[in-house]
């Protein structure tokens, strides 16, 4: 008996440094080569956050323009703030890190809940879910969502191994986790966790957990969102708890943050969450067909995996407002589905599933040579000499046909050369051209250093205060009060001086009039589009 004790936690042990290592291997992975990147797209607004949050200090709320921003709390602006404070700037790397930290936490977990049943069923998850397009993009930038995931799988992960790992049952922490949730994403933060816990509860029919835990859960958001609501009306006063209301609530029930069908999540997901997603459903299948007469442990875990994955998405699939990222807490239940034919091995619909996921990871890096080489003779003037990536990805398929004839190592090794290709070519070349593409940071500086020469007020025209005019104001380094005017009649009631920056297609169709007979003081690339700045004289 002794014996046995000691080797269970033996095992126990090696686990969890094996599951460290991972989580260690997967932030480097995660944050590799980043440092000095330009914010693009999305990031504008939070990498703005955290530079007026470093410049006046931490607030309840985020600011914009020194205003108090509705959509968010500032909990997840500062963690970036806290991780600039060493370099007295927001960067790349500040404002990377709590996502890659956060999806280093999924990897981490995920071989952990895994690894005792098959170090190969934890890998290859662990391997589906690098590969998952959306979870690339989101982890290289300020991602919410996948913050949000981190907590909800941590949720499940306490929760199942309470009940099978003989570990403690650590209450205080997940109703912690719930806390972070909610800070982290207001409402939806905590109650996706709290429903794929009460999934977990539901299927294994532990129907007193489940009541008790659902009824404090509802308590602790009504509490908090009582909290949250006192706060923003000592932030802002009772319009701006208005806003908080329509933005974080009504807003994304009703439809006005933007309207997406009732089965969005459950077909866009082929394309948004491949492969995991597609191969998941197809291993469900298989395991309905199949008939199996008697659950293991590992089929019990893939149907607690199921019923979580399929909450979230039901659940999600409520609200009005439907963006990809969202289901970002749904992937780690997809994956492990996806990777569950490594683990059974027997049945003819397994074996061919394993030949389609191995046969597809060995063709990966030949496809993105393919595809590089396309892309350069299509964007000669984007795509410059890919010839690194190309050795890089040449060397990679050597040793995924190398291993495609060793049949013991054959899966991890295949899975993890298309994940070092998919990673590279995302590193090395699309998020260059993507910064190249989208860049914000020459123009606007350019600009704004013309108007400190002649001090004057800077219009913002037709750019939307939450909009084009975040990603100019994210390059600024100091606090600026710019005009917004969207029509020209608003334009010709303010008095020159003024500097005015404007679309180029704006300016040319102002051709005849006075502001359209000016020439511009700069011309450049903002944001993919051709921009003008205007000096006008009194």
């Amino acid at each position: 008996m002794v014996c046995h004790f000691v080797g269970c936690l033996t095992v126990n042990a090696t686990i969890r440094r094996q599951s460290l290592g991972a989580g260690l291997l997967a932030l480097l992975l995660f944050m590799a080569g980043v440092y000095q990147q330009t914010a693009i797209g999305f990031d504008s607004r939070f990498v703005l956050f955290a530079q007026e949050m470093l410049r006046h200090g931490p607030t309840v709320f985020p600011t914009t323009y020194g205003q108090p921003y509705a959509d968010y709390s500032a909990l997840s602006t500062l963690f970036v703030w806290l991780l600039s404070l060493p370099f007295g700037q927001v960067n790349a790397f500040s404002a990377w890190l709590p996502s890659a930290i956060a999806a280093a936490v999924i990897v981490t977990l995920m071989y952990r809940l895994l690894a005792p049943y098959s170090t190969r069923w934890a890998l290859l998850s662990i391997a589906l879910l690098l590969l998952t397009n959306t979870f690339v993009t989101e982890t290289r930038a300020v991602s919410l969502d996948v913050m949000l995931a981190a907590v909800a799988f941590s949720v499940f992960y306490l929760g199942y191994a309470a009940d099978h790992f003989e570990a403690p049952r650590r209450w205080a922490l997940i109703f912690a986790l719930l806390l972070l949730g909610f800070g982290i994403r207001g409402p939806i933060g905590l109650v996706v966790p709290t429903g794929m816990l009460c999934s977990y509860f539901l299927l294994n029919r532990q129907w007193q957990r489940l009541l008790a835990f659902g009824l404090l859960a509802a308590m602790l958001l009504a509490g908090c969102v009582g909290l949250l609501l006192l706060l923003a009306k000592l932030s802002g006063g009772p319009a701006f708890m208005q806003d908080v209301i329509r933005m974080q609530f009504m807003g994304r029930m009703d439809g006005s943050e933007g309207v997406s069908g009732s089965l969005y999540y459950f077909t866009s997901s082929m394309g948004n969450y491949a492969l995991a997603y597609p191969l998941g459903l197809l291993a469900l299948a298989a395991i309905v067909l199949s008939n199996p007469r008697e659950a293991g442990p590992a089929l019990r875990l893939v149907q607690y995996c199921a019923a979580a994955g399929l909450i979230v998405m039901v659940g999600l699939s409520i609200p009005q407002a439907k963006k990809a990222r969202y289901l970002l807490p749904m992937l780690p239940m997809a994956a492990i589905i996806a990777a569950y034919p490594f683990q059974v091995m027997q049945g003819r619909l397994f074996a061919v599933l394993r030949g389609l996921m191995q046969g597809v990871w060995l063709v990966i890096p030949g496809l993105l040579i393919v595809a590089l080489m396309v892309g350069q003779r299509r964007f000669p003037g984007v795509l410059t000499s890919p010839v690194p990536i190309l050795i890089v990805l040449g060397v990679l398929q050597a040793i995924a046909l190398a291993a495609f004839f060793k049949p013991a190592r054959r899966a991890p090794i295949l899975a993890f050369c298309a994940v070092l290709g998919l990673w590279s070519v995302y590193i090395l070349v699309f998020e260059p051209v993507e910064r190249q593409l989208y860049d914000t940071r020459s123009f606007s500086r350019a600009a704004f250093a013309q108007v400190q020469q002649e001090p004057a007020p800077l219009v913002l025209f037709g750019m939307g205060k939450d909009a084009k005019a975040i990603k100019f104001m994210v390059n600024i380094e100091q606090d600026l009060q710019p005009v917004f005017t969207e029509s020209v009649q608003e334009l010709e009631t303010i008095k020159p001086p003024m500097w005015v920056i404007m679309d180029q297609g704006d300016y040319k169709a102002m051709q005849g009039t006075s502001l359209g007979s000016l020439e511009p003081a700069l011309t450049g690339r903002f944001d993919k589009n051709d921009y003008v700045l205007l000096h006008l004289k009194p």
